[in-house]
């Protein structure tokens, strides 16, 4: 809400921010060509970045469920949730699913405590789609078991008003074309984590939110490579720029939206890079055991998994992972550290 009441929040645009907006802009005028020649390739793609969205963004809040268990929790099957964190991650599933299968319409404070109630569908206590009744406070854990308090959100008597003058001031915003559709989203993204809703789920319904509304505005990346994974990756970073941009927020000084800004359009950017590598490494004509090797040798971390591989390139069994992790294996290339489902790989 506050990132839309001074002008002066959102305007000028630093350089480095509109680059970054130049560079996503041409790169998402390429997406309707992608999904005109191939289809076959994009469809595999959005099937992983959906189990790459669900499993990241769980993970980013510390919900953890076995490799083996993923299937299982992504698909519609009933009385699947064996423990609380399954019920979560089964719960956000069914949340993206939402977003994805239809067009919920324009986001408003409906669509936010529904897309809650589906997070928290299948967990009990949880109090789904209800905003919080008490104040809470956001707070880091530290190793040594210390915590510190970051910030105090907006008071529960006022986070229903603080919520719908978020939804009008935004839609408001785009609907006026003051500011670059992505600029916009930046700072709703970054106002929900401040006002900090619910009792729980905040981060994974703002995320949430901030996939749909680049939909809306027209950038569909997500649906093909996983921002939630960009973000795992780069978690220390989030939090860093969510607390760079949070400084002011609360006192009604003028706070600084745009090291948040400038992280999100960089993890935005990066998700159009890797869609269009995976679309040239589709398009060239590569058997899947050449795709995977390349991956490996060049591309995969100095350690990795058999799952970290599926991820990074879609669409191939792990039948033909494991085919060439042996034959790189037998050159030297690449030695094991364990056996099965649990063994990592690295380069030699």
């Amino acid at each position: 809400m506050r990132s839309f009441q001074r002008a002066s929040t959102l305007d000028p645009v630093p350089a480095v921010v509109v680059q970054s907006l130049r560079r996503i802009d041409r790169a998402a005028g390429a997406e309707s060509r992608y999904i005109d020649r191939m289809p076959q390739l994009l469809d595999a793609l959005r099937a992983q970045a959906r189990i790459e969205s669900i499993t990241a963004s769980s993970a980013i809040e510390g919900v953890l469920v076995d490799d083996a268990r993923v299937p299982k929790l992504v698909s519609s099957a009933a009385g699947r949730a064996r423990n609380r964190s399954e019920a979560e991650f089964a719960g956000y599933s069914a949340a993206l699913d939402y977003l994805n299968k239809g067009d919920p319409g324009e986001v408003n404070v409906g669509l936010i405590l529904h897309l809650h109630r589906l997070l928290f569908s299948l967990t009990e206590g949880r109090d789904g789609g209800a905003f919080k009744s008490e104040d809470n406070l956001v707070v880091d854990h530290q190793p040594d078991g210390t915590s510190t308090v970051r910030f105090a959100p907006v008071s529960a008597q006022e986070t229903p008003f603080y919520m719908e003058q978020l939804v009008v001031r935004s839609r408001d915003a785009i609907e006026r074309g003051e500011h670059h559709p992505l600029i916009v989203t930046a700072a709703f993204a970054l106002d929900i984590l401040c006002i900090h809703p619910f009792r729980d789920g905040n981060g994974r319904v703002a995320r949430l939110a901030t996939t749909y509304l680049l939909q809306r505005a027209g950038y569909g990346v997500g649906r093909y490579v996983s921002l939630e994974r960009f973000i795992y990756d780069t978690r220390d970073d989030y939090y860093a720029s969510l607390g760079a941009s949070t400084a002011g927020w609360f006192d009604d000084a003028h706070h600084d939206v745009w090291p948040w800004t400038r992280y999100l359009l960089e993890r935005l950017d990066d998700a159009y890079a890797r869609l269009q590598e995976r679309v040239a490494a589709g398009s060239s004509g590569a058997t899947k055991q050449d795709r995977v090797r390349d991956h490996i040798l060049l591309n995969a971390p100095g350690t990795f998994t058999i799952a970290e591989v599926r991820r990074a390139v879609p669409g191939v069994s792990d039948n033909t992972i494991r085919l060439v992790l042996t034959g790189l294996k037998r050159e030297g290339r690449i030695a094991s550290d364990g056996t099965g489902r649990a063994a990592t790989w690295r380069r030699t």
